[in-house]
């Protein structure tokens, strides 16, 4: 199989995690492309990376997908757990760490842009949508485990983004800070476990 990438990208890096885990990373083929590149869009109709193309010709694009199709890989066991609470939470976690990278990611983009009052605005209702996040993971953060569930993997490559820090932003008012890493992390020692573990 074949998975079109970004080495920026942070639901790559997710992707690539999930494969790790499964002990299916050997089996996946690299394709550097860029998202403008005419080629992908043969593979992708919203030209995004990460896109899966299987063995069998299948293409699968956006990570949550990729990541369950991995998972139905190999015999290591599931990041997915089966139906139940369990699976409930891996969902949200994952869910949650999605939407970490969702805000963080326009969020960046027009921090590089001329600043008028519109722009802050949207920049500050993207923060807000970190900060939030940060905030409700800091409540669970002794429940988090050693990145045996896509919650705690998509939640670790979320930590893992520098671009996630609170205080990457000129309209930043801070946040609770790891010491030695970015302001504006989560200081539990679990998130900070995770965040090192998907660097």
């Amino acid at each position: 199989m074949k998975l079109a990438y970004s080495a920026a990208s942070p639901y790559v890096r997710k992707v690539t995690a999930c494969a790790i885990a499964r002990g299916i990373d050997a089996k996946v083929e690299r394709w550097k492309v860029g998202t403008t590149d005419p080629a992908l869009l043969d593979f992708n109709p919203l030209s995004k990376v990460p896109t899966l193309i299987t063995d069998d010709g299948a293409m699968l694009y956006d990570s949550p997908v990729i990541c369950e199709y991995l998972d139905s890989i190999g015999s290591a066991p599931k990041l997915f757990p089966p139906a139940g609470p369990a699976r409930w939470k891996a969902l949200c976690q994952e869910a949650l760490g999605d939407g970490i990278l969702d805000a963080t990611q326009p969020r960046r983009r027009e921090i590089a842009l001329p600043q008028d009052d519109g722009r802050k605005a949207y920049i500050e209702l993207q923060q807000g949508k970190v900060k939030r996040a940060l905030d409700a993971l800091e409540k669970e953060a002794d429940s988090l485990g050693m990145l045996t569930t896509i919650g705690e993997i998509t939640i670790g490559c979320a930590l893992g983004y520098p671009a996630t820090s609170i205080s990457a932003t000129p309209t930043s008012r801070g946040g609770p800070a790891i010491p030695g890493s970015r302001p504006g992390t989560p200081r539990s020692r679990s998130c900070r476990r995770l965040r090192r573990r998907c660097r």
